[in-house]
């Protein structure tokens, strides 16, 4: 698991939603372990706990259960620092989408963001995954990541982009209208997965606010920050975390040993020989990956296996399959859904 990140400005935003609806922001913040100093020093980084509790305390004091979509409200654009700041420069969705998945880690390690283009029905998946267990609050967590980046197409585009859908893992709460309301398109729930789709069509127009010296000025500010970041994360966790995190971060192309050990700068026998020492090794660390990746895409039922076993870095589907029966005790057919499968109980 890697070191969780998150600005204190995001507290921030929860506190004010807070007392906006009248609950008791002291004692919130006192169930959460923070006090008022904490959230006024800019370079406070909160930790999960501090997070988890808060949003837990949240929900009790305002007796909302749509908090998530509340506090969502609140995080527009200009909430996300110079990574919002270069969206709003992007020359096409497109860009602003591989903009905010590859640089996304400047604003916190609490969720991943990956491209799914399901080229059939015209259409792309944004789909976010929490990185950490949140209990009870990852239903509103969910809901906020989901709705700033809704927001964030808004801001895009003078217009706004109208989104398809807009997919939640959970069941469908009593405040379902407020969501589709929000979002301004159809919610599902009790799906594989959380996403915001949209229209491929709309991926490459152009945009009305785009500049392009901007777009690089603010890109190569975000690759200065984003490399003290892993500076930083780097003298503090395993090396073992530090790998998973970099798989994760790169799950759209898997990198093999030898990119891996280039990335974290060091040779790939020191890579290998550090893993051991620390009871792990890269070729488990990559399976366990893409064991993961492999039966999230079976249970959506939207990719055929061969799409699959390509995503993962296969090049022969009968490898994939090998691997699979390895990890699953079954071959990947026996967990992949129909197409449009909604039920809440899993092939596998």
């Amino acid at each position: 698991m890697s070191r969780f990140t998150l600005p204190v400005q995001y507290l921030r935003l929860v506190v004010e939603q807070i007392a906006v609806m009248g609950g008791d922001v002291e004692d919130c913040l006192r169930q959460a372990g923070l006090h008022s100093a904490q959230l006024a020093d800019s370079a406070f980084m909160a930790d999960l706990t501090h997070l988890r509790a808060l949003l837990e305390a949240a929900l009790q004091a305002t007796g909302e259960p749509a908090f998530g979509l509340l506090l969502g409200e609140r995080l527009r654009v200009g909430s996300h620092g110079i990574l919002g700041y270069a969206a709003l420069q992007s020359e096409s969705l497109r860009q602003a989408i591989g903009l905010v998945e590859q640089y996304l880690a400047l604003r916190t390690s609490l969720v991943t963001l990956q491209q799914l283009a399901e080229p059939a029905a015209g259409c792309l998946h944004l789909q976010v995954r929490s990185v950490y267990a949140l209990g009870r609050s990852e239903h509103s967590l969910l809901e906020a990541v989901l709705l700033a980046i809704s927001n964030l197409f808004v801001a895009l585009s003078p217009g706004g982009v109208r989104l398809r859908q807009v997919s939640f893992p959970f069941a469908e709460p009593a405040y379902a209208a407020l969501a589709s309301e929000l979002f301004g398109c159809p919610v599902r729930y009790a799906q594989p997965w959380a996403a915001v789709t949209l229209d491929a069509a709309l991926l490459d127009q152009p945009l009305q606010l785009a500049d392009p010296q901007a777009f690089r000025e603010a890109e190569q500010l975000c690759q200065r920050e984003l490399l003290r970041l892993d500076t930083a994360r780097q003298a503090q966790g395993s090396l073992t975390t530090r790998v998973q995190r970099l798989l994760l971060e790169r799950q759209q192309a898997l990198p093999g040993l030898q990119a891996t050990a280039r990335l974290l700068h060091m040779t790939p026998r020191t890579l290998h020989r550090h893993l051991q020492a620390e009871g792990s090794s890269f070729q488990q660390l990559l399976d366990q990956l893409r064991h993961r990746l492999a039966l999230e895409h079976l249970r959506a039922g939207r990719l055929s296996i061969q799409a699959i076993a390509c995503s993962l870095g296969y090049r022969d589907v009968a490898n994939f399959r090998r691997a699979f029966k390895r990890w699953q005790g079954v071959p990947p057919s026996a967990c992949q859904a129909p197409a449009g499968y909604q039920n809440d109980a899993r092939p596998c």
